[in-house]
C-alpha cells in the first residue's frame, strides 16, 4: 500500500480503493469472459449483423489517474462502473436499438446511471452519441455462490454504429492523445466531418431501409405471380427462383432416362437471359411457356440414346436457352458464347457449340 501511494501519489482512501481493485481483479476477468460470450452468443441467435464486441477491463494506471481526478467520489470501488466495459459496433443507427434491447432482456439495467447520449444533439457530439447502459449480471445467466460479487458489480456496456466509433477513436486521438490544445479551427475542421458522418449514418440506414422495402415488394410481387410488373435483376431472378419455375421440365427430361437429378444454382444464367434482352420477370416466364416443347424435344434427341443416369437441374434453362439461340439465328457464336459464361472460355466450348447446332439442325423446330 505504501508502494502505491508513492508510485501514485494518491490519498489513503483512494489506494484502498485500488487496492480492492487488486483483489478483484480475478472476479472482472471472470465477468469479462461472461459478458462477452453471452452478447456473442445471444447477437448470433437473434440474427443481428454487427461490426464487433469488444471488452476490457480498465488498466490500474487508468484507474489511478481517475481517483487521483475524483477519489472522493467513491466510497467503495463498487460504486465505479466502469472497471469493466463493453461496446458493441454495429453497421447501422437501427441496430443499435436492436442490439439494445437484447442487452435489457439479459442484464440488469441501472436505468437511473444509464444515459442514451444520441440525444444530445451538439454540434461535436456525433463521435460520441453512443447508448451506454450500466449493468448487473443476473443470476439467471451465471451464479457463483463462492463468487457473488460477480452479481453484485456493475459493468458499462456502450452500444454505438461503427461511424460513430470511428470517428470517436480518431477524435481522441488526435483532439486528446497529443496533450496539446488543438486550435479552434482545426477543432472545426474535425466538427464538420461529425455532421458529415452523421448524415452518411442516416443515409445508409435509410438506403438499406428502402433497398429492404424494395426486396419485399418483389417478393410480394412475385408471389402474385405479377411476373410483368418486375424487373429482372439479382433479387428478382433469386425470388422466381424460388418458385421452381423449371422444375417441371428438368423432371421431365429426367424422366427420359429415370434419372436422379443433381441439385445445381441457376443463377449463372441470369447475364445469359439479360443477354437475351429480357427486362422483366414476366419475359422469362413467356420464354419458359414458348420454348419449353422444343427444350424438351432438344433433350430427348440428346440423352434418349445414352444411359446418363444423373442429370443437373439446371439442365432444363440451359435447353432453353440452346434452343431460344438457335431459333433466334444466333447459332455457335451465340452459344459459344453462352458455355464461356457458364464455365469460362475454353478452346472446345466451340465444338461443343458445333455439334448442338448439328443435332439441332435434325428437330422439327428449327424447321418452323
Amino acid at each position: 500500500m505504501a508502494e502505491d501511494l508513492e508510485k501514485y501519489g494518491l490519498d489513503l482512501h483512494s489506494t484502498m480503493i485500488l487496492e480492492e481493485y487488486r483483489e478483484n481483479l480475478p472476479v472482472f476477468r471472470k465477468m469479462q469472459e461472461i459478458v462477452h460470450d453471452v452478447l456473442k452468443r445471444s447477437i448470433e441467435e437473434n440474427q443481428i449483423y454487427i461490426n464487433a464486441i469488444e471488452s476490457r477491463i480498465k488498466e490500474e494506471k487508468s484507474l489511478a489517474g481517475k481517483l487521483d481526478l475524483k477519489g472522493n467520489k467513491y466510497s467503495f470501488l463498487s460504486d465505479l462502473t466502469d472497471i469493466l466495459g463493453a461496446r458493441i459496433i454495429t453497421f447501422y443507427s437501427d441496430e443499435v436499438d436492436k442490439v439494445s434491447a437484447l442487452v435489457d432482456r439479459i442484464f440488469n439495467i441501472d436505468w437511473k446511471n444509464s444515459v442514451d447520449k444520441r440525444k444530445q444533439h451538439e454540434l461535436d457530439s456525433f463521435g460520441y452519441n453512443s447508448l451506454h447502459y450500466i449493468c448487473r449480471i443476473p443470476k439467471s445467466v451465471y451464479h457463483d455462490p463462492e463468487h457473488p460479487e460477480i452479481n453484485e458489480f456493475r459493468f458499462e456496456i456502450q452500444m454505438r454504429t461503427a461511424l460513430q466509433h470511428v470517428w470517436a477513436t480518431m477524435y481522441h486521438d488526435i483532439g486528446y492523445k497529443s496533450g496539446v490544445e488543438v486550435p479552434p479551427e482545426h477543432l472545426r475542421n474535425l466538427n464538420r466531418l461529425a455532421g458529415m458522418l452523421e448524415l452518411a449514418d442516416e443515409q445508409f440506414s435509410l438506403i438499406r431501409t428502402n433497398i429492404n422495402d424494395y426486396r419485399r415488394k418483389v417478393q410480394n410481387l412475385v408471389s402474385s405471380g405479377r411476373f410483368d410488373e418486375v424487373p429482372l435483376n439479382g433479387d428478382s431472378f433469386t425470388s422466381y427462383l424460388k418458385l421452381k419455375p423449371f422444375d417441371k421440365l428438368s423432371r421431365k427430361i429426367a424422366a427420359i432416362n429415370q434419372a436422379e437429378i443433381h441439385e445445381t444454382s441457376s443463377m449463372p444464367y441470369l447475364k445469359i437471359l439479360k443477354d437475351f434482352h429480357f427486362e422483366t420477370l414476366g419475359d422469362v416466364d413467356h420464354f419458359i411457356k414458348k420454348y419449353s416443347d422444343y427444350a424438351y424435344e432438344l433433350a430427348v434427341y440428346q440423352i434418349g440414346n445414352t444411359d446418363l443416369d444423373i442429370i443437373a437441374s439446371t439442365v432444363a434453362i440451359q435447353d432453353l436457352c440452346v434452343v431460344f439461340i438457335l431459333k433466334k439465328g444466333g447459332g455457335v457464336p451465340m452459344l459459344e458464347h453462352m458455355f464461356d459464361i457458364l464455365g469460362g472460355s475454353h478452346d472446345y466450348n466451340k465444338s461443343r457449340a458445333e455439334r448442338i447446332l448439328e443435332t439441332a439442325q435434325q428437330l422439327s423446330f428449327m424447321q418452323q
